[in-house]
């Protein structure tokens, strides 16, 4: 019965077409994207000839559905490739009737086994995904049988489906049932798949889109922007252009959310809005390629559907296409996501973190990402051309993650023991958009080490302050500076002068700075450092156990730069700038005249002032006073974070942040006469004690952690 309802439907076509022209345009649409790429004949030829009889190959494993193994995509992907040269005008291969019975054997192999993967998201994705994209170019080549069989197949899914959840495999799971709507011509499930479409465009408390415009998949609350949150916004993207023009079209105020997400959430968390930072990526670093420049694709199909900042998208796609040179300057904190990203247009750097509010990492999955242990923990990743840690990840010494302060133990915990939960409320960030600070009140989860860990960011420069270290055990607690591909000489400079490393391994006395691929580090006095520029090996093997993953061993010549605090530190610290964009006679030139001063770097309270920008940034650990000289002064309350924009010597402009989200005001003094008309601000002047105070409304609930900037004068 089943089988005479799908013909008696497929010969209906005709009527529904009449009836709803839109969904024929659209369908159209998607096929033309599909053919569009240009056909690789002897990838074809290469296809076509290792074919077995019973429309299988040899290189592929049919045996093993287990999550690290499933090589069956490849047999689906060819069965799209096959299709495709099919139906191509103008190839070899064109309507050719061994294509076509190629074609009918891997299918019918599929129909015949249905794999179904240990991992859901084959199952309900993958598989799907690929048998409807063949659905599609073939068309009525199928026979009723072969639509009949795949029906159970590609309806796995479903909007209903269990991996159907709020966030970013929603929205495929529907574009696959949209897809598979327009090869049976079926509106009503166009209808509904479009529907549930357009519904996920929203800010989520749980899965999903963030309001800070940070993306979480899962309730662990891990960043997961620039994996499942790029998928989603390309699915959108995707599903925008096919359907404008019709009455199926996204809402605006839907596609400008996208867009917002788009430029201030995915590009912000990318040097350039080009390259991935290995700050925002979790498991993904244990494939080769994963750290690459993203096409031109997503926002090009976002700028041909609206108006809505279309000049920033149209300038995201320059870049990425070497079209014109970066002019990005910008900082952003993700309250949600506990993540801070400092862009300009010759530097990107990065600060990860996480607290009791969220988990650091996403688990090893799949057995992925082996080794991330450390990654969450205040990794400090700085770019200069975005290419500075590409396929790095199988050499990397992973207890000496760019940023972080970790024991060096000589092995690390077990991969089921990566995700971990935070153990600090004070993780946050004061920033008003142009300029901000970081901090980090870090408790190990793993071992007995904590430390307050801060970053100040301006134009030229950052500083990186590290204060009350304090550790147990016989193993050394090191804070690495920077670890990546070791390209060029590294020049360092101390009292007896500027000289360029040997290859090896450095334990270097009163060094005042250190210069490597157009990178300086500035040390805050003259310090004890440890230098590495030399091969490291290792294999992808060692991150990743997929069953496709490369056991080749690999070398790599790395640079390595940190310092060692020791065994049992009690309350050290590490301060140090780091300068972008320079060779070594700006290195030296600025060491004579630096712009920042380190006001303070105590456990209870970590600041800076640039002198240049008049701008300071304090980090409150608890209730305290700054002083700033000239009579100026700033006493918090309570823990808290400030800083303070300054215009020929008077302050114009203030921005707080709660890190802790636990108050519902703040509290502080300033030493001068100022008021301002902020409307979730009260200022009470005392003119005989020339100060003011300031109690200031902090954002509440999704807004938790999120900066108030104000004027004032």
């Amino acid at each position: 019965m089943t089988r005479i309802l799908l013909i008696i439907l497929l010969c209906l076509g005709g009527d529904e077409l009449r009836a709803n022209p839109d969904l024929e345009t659209i369908r159209n649409r998607f096929v033309a994207e599909l053919m569009a790429p240009t056909l690789d004949e002897s990838s074809v030829r290469k296809i076509l000839s290792e074919q077995q009889a019973d429309g299988t190959w040899p290189d592929i494993n049919y045996q093993d559905v287990s999550r690290t193994g499933f090589e069956h995509g490849t047999h689906l992907s060819r069965m799209v490739e096959l299709s495709r040269a099919y139906k191509k005008e103008g190839n070899t291969y064109y309507d050719s009737k061994v294509v076509k019975t190629a074609i009918y054997k891997a299918l019918d192999y599929w129909l015949a086994n249905d794999f179904i993967c240990d991992n859901w998201w084959w199952n309900q994705i993958g598989t799907p995904d690929r048998m409807v994209q063949t659905f599609l170019i073939f068309d009525d080549e199928l026979s009723a049988t072969q639509k009949e069989k795949a029906r159970p197949i590609i309806t796995r899914a479903n909007i209903n489906a269990w991996g159907a959840r709020p966030g970013g495999d929603r929205i495929k799971i529907a574009g696959i049932q949209g897809r598979y709507a327009l090869f049976l011509r079926d509106s009503e499930m166009l209808d509904e798949a479009v529907g549930v479409i357009i519904e996920e465009i929203k800010t989520s408390e749980g899965r999903g889109l963030q309001v800070d415009m940070s993306f979480h998949h899962r309730h662990d609350r891990v960043n997961n922007t620039l994996s499942y949150g790029k998928g989603y916004a390309d699915a959108f993207a995707d599903w925008a252009v096919k359907l404008k023009g019709t009455k199926y079209r996204i809402p605006e105020k839907r596609l400008a959310l996208l867009i917002d997400y788009y430029l201030d959430g995915i590009c912000q968390m990318m040097p350039y809005g080009k390259y991935p930072d290995p700050g925002a990526k979790n498991r993904s670093v244990s494939r080769k390629g994963t750290l690459g420049s993203y096409d031109t694709d997503t926002p090009e199909k976002l700028s041909s559907v609206t108006d809505y900042r279309s000049d920033e998208l149209e300038n995201i796609i320059a870049v990425r296409k070497g079209a014109t040179s970066p002019a990005r300057a910008a900082n952003r904190f993700f309250w949600h996501s506990e993540y801070f990203s400092h862009q300009r247009p010759d530097f990107f750097t990065s600060a990860r973190m996480y607290s009791r509010r969220n988990h650091s990492m996403e688990e090893p999955y799949n057995s992925e990402g082996l080794k991330n242990h450390h990654l969450g923990e205040g990794s400090n990743f700085i770019s200069r051309t975005g290419t500075e840690y590409q396929d790095i990840f199988p050499v990397l010494d992973w207890h000496k993650i760019p940023g972080t302060t970790v024991i060096q133990n000589d092995r690390l915990p077990d991969p089921d023991e990566i995700q971990k939960k935070g153990l600090s409320d004070f993780v946050g960030g004061v920033s008003n958009g142009t300029y901000g600070a970081a901090a980090f009140d870090f408790i190990s989860p793993y071992d007995p080490l904590q430390a307050k860990k801060a970053w100040f960011m301006f134009d030229r420069e950052f500083v990186c302050l590290g204060a009350g270290i304090t550790a147990r055990g016989s193993a050394p607690v090191v804070t690495t500076l920077n670890q990546c591909h070791l390209r060029g000489d590294v020049v360092v400079h101390n009292a007896e002068g500027t000289l360029s490393l040997p290859r090896g391994t450095h334990d270097l006395k009163r060094v005042e700075w250190v210069l490597h691929d157009s990178i300086a580090y500035f040390l805050q006095a003259p310090a004890t450092v440890q230098v590495s520029n030399e091969t490291a090996t290792g294999s992808w093997w060692g991150i990743s156990h997929q069953s496709t993953t490369s056991r080749e061993a690999l070398q790599m010549p790395v640079f390595k730069l940190w310092v060692d605090h020791g065994s049992r530190p009690g309350n050290e610290s590490y301060a140090y700038t780091v300068l972008p964009a320079v060779d070594e006679k700006t290195a030296a030139d600025y060491q004579r005249d630096p712009q920042v001063e380190i006001l303070s770097n105590t456990p209870d309270l970590q600041a800076v002032r640039h002198q240049g920008l008049q701008l300071i940034q304090a980090v409150f650990y608890k209730s305290g006073t700054l002083s700033l000289g000239d009579k100026l002064q700033v006493r918090m309350d309570g823990p808290g974070m400030i800083m303070l924009q300054l215009a020929g010597g008077k302050i114009n402009e203030i921005s707080v942040a709660d890190p802790s989200r636990k108050f519902r005001t703040m509290r502080f003094d300033i030493s001068a006469p100022v008021i301002t008309d902020h409307p979730k601000v009260r200022t009470d002047r005392n003119t005989s004690k020339g100060k003011t105070t300031f109690t200031i409304e902090l954002p509440q609930d999704g807004y938790a952690g999120q900066s108030v900037t104000f004027g004032v004068q």
